[in-house]
């Protein structure tokens, strides 16, 4: 059982140590409840490109070389990520130098200089390159499904932002999302490894404890409502087609994430997933095939991925939603059951022996408002039962749920092909269960 303890300094900074006293390294990690859907109109991607400015120096060291030296010398390797509701800076360390570790967060998080700014600007418009084709229109496909599933709200955009929106920011842009989300009640400090809870709580005081907190400014929520699936294709050269089923699914307050988790292994999961024995095995049209579910406050999404020729795009998708329909209508065996519950309860405990696995699970797991210490998510994974996985299948893959996305050469005629499976599901479910 892994042991954990939470603390709550005076000014909101939530701390929380993850004992694993067996280990030789330790991981440090402080995240902020600020992510892309935070970003303000026409400045989007500012969340990110401020957690890139973190790294260009700070009061007490004022280059990115001389951060990066510290983080060395204590057996660091700092980085850093930001998605759509959340920014994280972390670092693998030696757990004897724990203290100087909270020190170097904090002048990275409380006084960075900002500077260098153009810089940057280049960096990451050529990270932001990568997701446009030769005539500037993204391809990048979880962009584009991202857009489809949020239309017209923050969640839509991409986290990275657009390269107009890059080359607009401005050190007062920072200056003022630094001051609106860095605060310490919108934050939260995680050390996991050989770490006294006592002496973190220490190091923390000292460090952020004139932190002043504040209140951020609330996200817009998302009120969207779909009632009938949609389709988007995206023309560009390439020799296959990129395609997304991504469905709406449940926020990260639901009780049915777990569900989710285990239908997502029944699908795609490893060697014996429904889809990997259909599409690759059996079929051969595909190299792999991946699931990725996404939960936010108030919104979710399950998506199915996977790349192929244009040729196999309609044998692809039409086993596939085949297999939506079969997991829909038909119980899941208990052997399968039974498999799929085997491989998550090992890939847990496969957990147990990672800092990084564990302070993400207590560190994200607190700020975003899911803390799943191991033992309630293994009795959760065992109450899941076959209907309990079956109604939650109905749910989720309704095909006023889905959007289906296209990236590749996909000429009309087989557009036309694809949209009418779409359809063809669509009265498929209609007839059966709505």
């Amino acid at each position: 059982m892994i042991q954990w303890e939470r603390a709550l300094l005076d000014n909101g900074l939530r701390v929380v140590t993850v004992a694993m006293t067996h280990l030789h390294s330790a991981e440090v990690a402080l995240y902020l409840k600020v992510g892309g859907r935070d970003d303000p109109p026409g400045k989007e991607g500012l969340s990110h490109f401020l957690e890139h400015m973190l790294f260009r120096g700070s009061q007490e060291y004022p280059t990115g070389l001389a951060l990066e030296t510290a983080f060395e010398a204590i057996g660091g390797a700092v980085n850093a990520a930001t998605d759509a509701e959340t920014t994280c800076v972390y670092s693998r360390i030696h757990p004897d130098h724990m203290t100087e570790a909270i020190e170097l967060f904090a002048s990275m998080l409380r006084s960075p200089l900002l500077t260098d700014l153009e810089t940057e600007q280049r960096i990451v418009i050529e990270e932001a390159l990568d997701d446009l084709n030769e005539r500037g229109e993204e391809v990048d496909i979880d962009t584009v499904t991202s857009r489809l599933l949020w239309p017209e709200h923050p969640l839509g955009m991409p986290t990275i932002g657009t390269l107009k929106s890059i080359s607009s920011f401005t050190t007062d842009d920072l200056r003022e999302h630094l001051s609106r989300y860095y605060r310490p009640n919108n934050a939260v400090l995680v050390a996991v490894g050989n770490i006294d809870h006592t002496l973190l709580l220490q190091a923390a005081g000292k460090a952020f404890g004139s932190w002043e907190k504040g209140t951020p400014p609330a996200a817009i929520p998302f009120r969207g409502i779909q009632s009938t699936p949609r389709t988007l294709f995206v023309a560009d050269e390439d020799s296959q087609v990129d395609l997304q089923l991504a469905f709406r699914g449940f926020p990260i307050s639901d009780g049915r994430l777990m569900a989710t988790r285990l239908l997502r292994r029944l699908l795609s999961g490893g060697g014996s997933s429904r889809l990997h024995l259909k599409l690759r095995e059996e079929m051969g049209v595909v190299y792999s095939v991946d699931a990725v579910i996404a939960v936010y406050t108030e919104a979710g999404s399950f998506s199915l991925d996977f790349s192929t020729a244009p040729d196999n795009l309609v044998p692809a998708i039409t086993a596939t939603l085949d297999e939506l329909k079969r997991i829909v209508t038909e119980p899941i065996s208990p052997d399968e059951l039974a498999r799929a519950r085997r491989w998550y309860l090992y890939e847990l405990e496969f957990g147990f022996d990672s800092c990084y696995d564990m302070q993400v699970r207590f560190g994200w797991g607190e700020i975003v408002g899911l803390v799943w210490p191991p033992e309630d998510e293994q009795r959760e994974l065992l109450a899941v039962g076959i209907e309990t996985l079956r109604e939650t299948a109905r749910t989720l893959f309704a095909p006023q749920n889905l959007n289906l996305v296209a990236v590749g050469p996909v000429s009309q005629p087989l557009r036309a092909e694809v949209e009418e499976l779409v359809a063809e599901y669509e009265r498929w479910f209609k007839e059966n269960y709505l």
